[in-house]
């Protein structure tokens, strides 16, 4: 008998009832999609591809969708896509249309009022389309991009984390469904210093005062501690990328080393998938306390 896959919307609820988080990972290719599912099957937990702008315009807008419908459909899993950090209604549009589950338009770096009134748009236009579809937003400025960094990137400052007036506010001004808030966390991983511990206490308040489920990104780097209190406080999905990038990384260059001459990429490219793979299950199990 077949199981009804829940949509994401209640896998996240499900998620927040049970004090776990889902797991959500970036993708360039295929190799990376394989990454996901595989590690996300041996653990047998709902999972969040993630693909932002440079991402989803190198794979393919509708390609990456196609991809993500196959594995739900054949395989009968819970496996979702969201459109990550998206600048611009006009591209917030595009993968509503295209079937994404999910969007997270990123006005950070924007003044409250026009990151809200954009966002607020999206939300509009997703509920008129299919109104299943998660729109997230972000609220405080925590870097771009995933990299290893020498140093915290320009412009963070951890004694500017968002407020839980801010968080209340911009909610009920968007109607947004997830929140992403900057509490400590900073996107990429630092190479030669420990990474910035996060504000649990703001996280707990946060959830508390916005009144929907908060997402932690730049979570690459994040200690097993902070993360498991994070959830406990109110955290409902994680965005990891720069840890497989580097775990996929370093395989490649290893596999060369040994196979210098080798040139095809389904023998060079499945050591790359099998290390992501270990990188996704070990955080997966952590995130759904399946340890």
């Amino acid at each position: 008998m077949t199981t009804t896959i829940p949509t994401l919307r209640e896998a996240i609820a499900e998620a927040g009832n049970a004090g776990t988080a889902i797991g959500h990972f970036n993708i360039s290719d295929s190799q990376g999609f394989w990454g996901v599912v595989n590690g996300a099957r041996a653990v047998g937990v709902p999972v969040i591809i993630g693909v932002s702008e440079g991402e989803r315009d190198f794979i393919g807008i509708r390609q990456v969708a196609a991809m993500v419908r196959s594995v739900r459909e054949e395989l009968n899993y819970p496996v979702y896509l969201n459109a990550d950090h998206t600048y611009s209604f006009e591209r917030v549009k595009e993968v509503i249309d295209a079937g994404y589950d999910a969007v997270i338009f990123d006005g950070a770096k924007l003044s409250f009022e026009e990151n809200a009134r954009i966002t607020k748009q999206c939300v509009d236009y997703a509920r008129s389309v299919n109104p299943e579809i998660i729109v997230e937003a972000e609220l405080g400025y925590i870097g771009s991009g995933s990299k290893v960094l020498d140093a915290v990137p320009e412009g963070v400052s951890f004694d500017n984390l968002t407020t839980n007036e801010e968080a209340k506010r911009f909610v009920e001004e968007t109607g947004i469904d997830l929140f992403a808030p900057a509490v400590g966390n900073i996107h990429g991983m630092l190479r030669n210093a420990p990474e910035p511990r996060l504000n649990i206490e703001r996280v707990r308040e946060i959830r508390q005062a916005s009144g929907v489920p908060l997402v932690l990104h730049g979570g690459s780097g994040t200690s097993d501690e902070d993360f498991v209190s994070a959830i406990k406080a109110g955290i409902s999905v994680v965005h990891i990328n720069t840890e497989i990038r580097v775990a996929y990384q370093q395989a490649l260059k290893a596999f060369f080393v040994e196979h210098p001459d080798e040139t095809a990429p389904y023998k060079f490219g499945k050591p790359g998938v099998d290390a992501m793979t270990a990188v996704i299950e070990r955080r997966l199990r952590l995130f759904s306390g399946k340890l």
